[in-house]
């Protein structure tokens, strides 16, 4: 049978009937991997809950496979999968990822990777490093590394390379920003025992922000207008 989104349920309940009759199941992914950015996942849920045992086999995955031609050497990762399709959702997903130290890996369909790419360039900046990996292990696979400044020039060069699926890889901010209020309470004690713009740079240093979100915070703290 043919497992989809839109019949996993239905079809989960039939895959085990059919293991209750005796007979044996392989779940296999056209490209890629079962569950991963793909149907699956409801149907192993399903299938343990019946007391039936999962095996998992080896395989592509294309995450894991553009992980490891990026180049970038690194402990952790967050595979993110696919962006939200819808341009506001997707930049404020965006948003909400720009600040963490770990490499950022996703999955984006042809018709939507220039603008997610260009988003990527405004919500992050341009300085961040990504390889874009395009149709893994196929025939017209192609592979590009820079920064999010230049590929959209890449992209834009051929229209072969805004075909097929594509991984994005992009680097990290290499460390955490603190919030808000922490960055305040850093800054406080460092004006205690520091002129004004050594305070607000060794604050920005060590947590993150800005020097000018920290500079106007300082005149605050200060008194000043």
């Amino acid at each position: 049978m043919v497992l989809q989104e839109h019949n996993e349920k239905h079809a989960a309940e039939k895959i085990v009937a059919l293991l209750q009759q005796g007979k044996s199941v392989a779940l296999v992914s056209d490209a890629g991997t079962p569950a991963i950015s793909d149907p699956g996942a409801i149907v192993v849920s399903r299938v343990r809950r019946a007391g039936f045992r999962v095996v998992p086999v080896p395989g592509a995955n294309a995450a894991v496979s553009a992980l490891s031609v990026s180049g970038n050497e690194v402990s952790h990762f967050l595979y993110y999968g696919f962006l939200p399709s819808k341009p506001s959702a997707r930049r404020r997903e965006l948003k909400n990822l720009k600040s963490l130290p770990f490499l950022l890996i996703f999955y984006e369909a042809p018709h939507r990777i220039l603008e997610s790419i260009a988003d990527m360039q405004a919500v992050f900046g341009g300085e961040r490093g990504v390889t874009i990996a395009r149709e893994l292990t196929k025939l017209f696979e192609n592979i590009y590394s820079g920064s999010l400044s230049t590929a959209l020039e890449w992209l834009k060069q051929d229209q072969n390379h805004q075909k097929g699926e594509f991984v994005v890889v992009v680097s990290g901010t290499g460390r955490q920003t603190a919030s808000s209020d922490d960055a305040n309470r850093l800054l406080t004690a460092l004006l205690h025992e520091l002129p004004l713009k050594q305070a607000v740079k060794l604050a920005s240093q060590i947590s993150g922000k800005s020097r000018k979100t920290l500079y106007a915070a300082a005149l605050q703290i200060k008194g000043n207008p």
